[in-house]
């Protein structure tokens, strides 16, 4: 019951910090929302030019920025004053309650032990960086991630897809997905993108405009292996091809 009720406040917390950041764009023009994408665009280009001086200098000062102005926004100032108030109140609830003694009866341990195996994925959320998979070859790992600003490549050459469907979900800020095929393997992409272009199998679109995309091979619904491909981008240009 408690924890539906953390997740209850947790739903009505984000719909009002949503609403006072609608609030703060319609009556404060924008407010320090236009300050905040200048500071990311421009940390951008110091993070691609990060290896010349003005590139570090340049990623640092608009990092600095970029965090203030987003400080600044009415929205996130009460997320942060809602979230020190919902640890305080949940701190003060534990250290209230009493340890409850659960009473076990014959067979729960055997239910309660079943035994999993947790694996490493294939790829980490990561904010800032290129992410690509090993030359060499590698195990095949399902690959759900999410980033802001950086290129993804995913070469399936190097592994051995499972025998039904492998899946591959990336939602991206800014940046380019490149991902190579095996001819034998069945392909479904899913690709959605505010700006850029896409390169899908030889179905080239050079200009999408909050697009939403979806192709897949003649015998996907057939034989296998395949893999799935789910990706959306703000901006940037996707590439699947084979290999």
């Amino acid at each position: 019951m408690f924890k539906r009720f953390q997740t209850d406040t947790f739903n009505w917390i984000l719909i009002i910090g949503a609403v006072l950041f609608v609030f703060e764009i319609i009556f404060s023009f924008g407010g320090t929302l236009i300050p905040a994408i200048l500071s990311g665009l421009f940390m951008y280009l110091g993070w691609k030019n990060f290896s010349a001086l003005w590139g570090k200098i340049v990623f640092w000062i608009f990092l600095i920025s970029l965090v203030l102005s987003i400080l600044n926004l009415l929205a996130v100032r009460f997320l942060i004053v809602a979230a020190i108030v919902l640890f305080i109140l949940n701190y003060r609830k534990k250290t209230k309650e009493k340890d409850a003694l659960e009473p076990i009866l014959p067979g729960m341990d055997e239910q309660r032990a079943e035994p999993v195996v947790k694996v490493d994925p294939l790829f980490d959320h990561k904010i800032f960086d290129d992410q690509r998979t090993e030359d060499t070859a590698y195990q095949w790992r399902d690959i759900n991630i999410h980033g802001v600003f950086g290129n993804r490549m995913i070469d399936l050459s190097n592994t051995v897809l499972p025998s039904d469907t492998a899946v591959i979900s990336i939602r991206h800020v800014m940046g380019n997905i490149e991902i190579y095929v095996p001819y034998e393997v069945e392909v479904s992409v899913h690709h959605s993108s505010v700006f850029g272009r896409a390169h899908i199998l030889g179905e080239h679109h050079w200009k999408l405009m909050n697009q939403s995309l979806f192709y897949q091979t003649e015998n996907y619904d057939k034989a296998g292996p395949r893999v799935k491909i789910i990706t959306s981008l703000f901006s940037g240009d996707l590439e699947v091809r084979r290999i």
